[in-house]
C-alpha cells in the first residue's frame, strides 16, 4: 500500500510556488498510482494553533501526480470557503497530504471511531427532497475535539442541510468510513528539505522566500 510521504508534500509546496512564479512544476520524486486524495492547507501565525486555509480532494481514486498537482492548486486558491492564498502567506503554511483506503459502509451512524476514521454520509434532505453528501478526514472530528453527534450534526451542516437536525435525520444517513495515512510538513521544513536537496532555496519572482 502507498503511503503518504514528504516528496508528496514537497511536490504540493513546489506546485504552488510554481504557479506564483508561472512556471513549469519540478518533477514529482515518487510513484505514479492510483487513490483518492486530499490535499490540506492550514496557516501558522506567531505560533498559535494551525488554522484552516483550504482543503480539497477526491473520495474516488486519481493519479498521485495530476491528483496532487490539481488539488494542491484548487485548495490554494478554490477552496470558496476561503480568499485565495497569497504567495505572501507562504511562509505560514502548513501542507498536509492524505491518502485515504479502506472504505467500509457503516452499520449506522455511530458506527466509526473518532480519530480513526473518516465519514462521508449521503442523506436526502427532506425539506427538498434532494442528495446532500459530505466528508470530514479522519484527524478533523480529533481535532476538533468532538463526539460522534457533534461530527455528525457538523457535516449534515456541512452538506448544506440548514433544516433541524433530528435522531430520524441522522437514522436515515448512509455512512460510509474510511482510514488515510497522512504527512504534514510546514513551509520552512520546505525551504530547508529543497535548500538540501537541490542546492537553492525556492524563490517568487527571483526573491528568496524567509521562512
Amino acid at each position: 500500500m502507498v503511503s503518504a510521504n514528504k516528496e508528496m508534500v514537497v511536490y504540493c509546496f513546489d506546485t504552488l510556488v510554481s504557479h506564483y512564479n508561472n512556471e513549469e512544476v519540478p518533477p514529482p520524486a515518487f510513484d505514479e498510482s492510483q487513490h483518492p486524495l486530499f490535499v490540506t492547507w492550514k496557516k501558522v501565525i506567531n505560533g498559535g494553533e494551525p488554522r484552516l486555509r483550504g482543503c480539497i480532494g477526491s473520495l474516488e481514486a486519481r493519479g498521485l501526480i495530476n491528483g496532487f498537482r490539481d488539488y494542491a492548486l484548487n485548495s490554494a486558491l478554490r477552496d470558496r470557503r476561503f480568499p485565495p492564498i497569497q504567495a505572501k502567506e507562504l511562509p505560514f503554511l502548513e501542507c498536509t497530504v492524505s491518502i485515504l483506503t479502506d472504505y467500509e459502509t457503516a452499520a449506522d451512524y455511530l458506527d466509526w471511531e473518532v480519530g480513526k476514521h473518516g465519514i462521508i454520509i449521503e442523506f436526502t434532505d427532506p425539506d427538498y427532497n434532494t442528495r446532500r453528501s459530505a466528508t470530514y478526514l479522519p484527524e478533523v472530528a480529533a481535532n476538533e475535539g468532538w463526539t460522534k453527534i457533534e461530527a455528525i450534526d457538523s457535516l449534515i451542516r456541512k452538506a448544506g442541510y440548514n433544516g433541524a437536525i433530528t435522531e430520524s435525520l441522522r437514522k436515515r444517513i448512509h455512512l460510509t468510513k474510511y482510514q488515510s495515512t497522512l504527512f504534514s510538513m510546514h513551509y520552512g521544513e520546505y525551504v530547508s528539505y529543497v535548500k538540501q536537496i537541490r542546492g537553492e532555496a525556492p524563490s517568487i519572482g527571483g526573491a528568496k522566500l524567509r521562512n
